[in-house]
């Protein structure tokens, strides 16, 4: 039976490497934004959806493309908001009440478990042996390259941090569940414009009471834009890519995002990787590289 992947499978596997490439230099430029103006991490979230949300609505615009006026695709954008908003301030709650290693490894690397159940359950597609093995190696190079959370006495902040992580890696779960299956009418672009716009409106409120006033300077509105675009970009590609390679193959190789920010930080600024980290990294693109070759028996989109 041959294995070769169809036009369209092509054609989303490679929306979603470029989404996860993309989406990898988040970590990077929100470092950099982070240093330069003291934001909190929530803020530059915020900020990140919010630049990315309204570049989308600007093209929208010019382009003169219809905005929505269906109820359902209204709703469809008002889940995509929440759900965003949910997977942002989540993970930024889980890295202050924990760690960043921890945040990353249960958000995105609980993220395509969690897919693999949710089509389990609602019967579009059975976990295989072979895609479970798929998803079993992925998670064991990723814990090698984030490496084990630090020691901490407070027992309670880890398992804090642990739970709001998992409620992360459950909302971006959920988004890539339901955007596999898009709305009639609702094109990408529209669907990712107003809903992570829309997200960074609901983050606002924890944004201000974390701190979102800066000294505004060309580094650092520089930075803002550069963190941006690359955020507009991911989220339209792997929306995209999602009805055509499907759920589960876009939860998978959503796991780029951790592997090129960890070569960036490496190459940029110097963040020495280990030989554990090299393993890691290994593997995890091992497990990417299956994922994009096989065959998407038994999906349904």
């Amino acid at each position: 039976m041959s294995t070769s992947v169809p036009t369209a499978g092509r054609s989303g596997l490679a929306c979603l490497v470029g989404a996860g490439l993309l989406a990898g230099t988040g970590g990077l430029l929100g470092s950099l934004l982070h240093r330069a103006t003291g934001l909190s991490p929530v803020a530059v979230a915020t900020c990140r959806l919010t630049v990315g949300g309204l570049l989308l609505i600007a093209v929208l615009t010019v382009t003169r493309r219809p905005w929505p006026r269906d109820i359902v695709a209204w709703r469809r954008i008002g889940v995509i908001a929440m759900l965003a908003a949910t997977v942002q301030a989540s993970f930024f709650g889980a890295v202050a009440a924990s760690s960043v290693s921890l945040a990353t490894l249960i958000t995105i690397g609980m993220s395509p478990v969690v897919v693999a159940l949710l089509e389990q359950v609602t019967g579009r597609r059975v976990l295989d042996r072979r895609r479970a093995a798929t998803i079993a190696i992925a998670l064991f190079g990723l814990i090698l390259l984030v490496g084990a959370p630090p020691d901490r006495a407070d027992a309670g902040g880890i398992f804090a941090g642990a739970a709001m992580a998992l409620v992360s890696a459950c909302a971006f779960a959920t988004i890539t569940v339901i955007s596999a299956r898009p709305v009639p009418g609702l094109d990408v672009m529209t669907t990712t414009g107003f809903g992570i716009t829309g997200g960074a409106v609901l983050l606002i409120p924890a944004a201000a009471i974390s701190g979102f006033t800066f000294a505004p300077t060309p580094h650092s509105i520089a930075l803002i834009a550069a963190l941006g675009l690359p955020t507009a970009l991911a989220y339209t590609l792997y929306l995209r890519g999602l009805s055509q390679a499907g759920a589960g193959t876009a939860a998978v190789l959503a796991l780029l995002e951790p592997l090129t920010g960890t070569v960036l930080a490496a190459v940029i600024l110097g963040e020495r990787l280990t030989p554990t980290g090299w393993a890691g990294a290994a593997f995890l693109t091992a497990a990417l590289v299956h994922t994009s070759v096989q065959p998407r028996n038994g999906e349904t989109v």
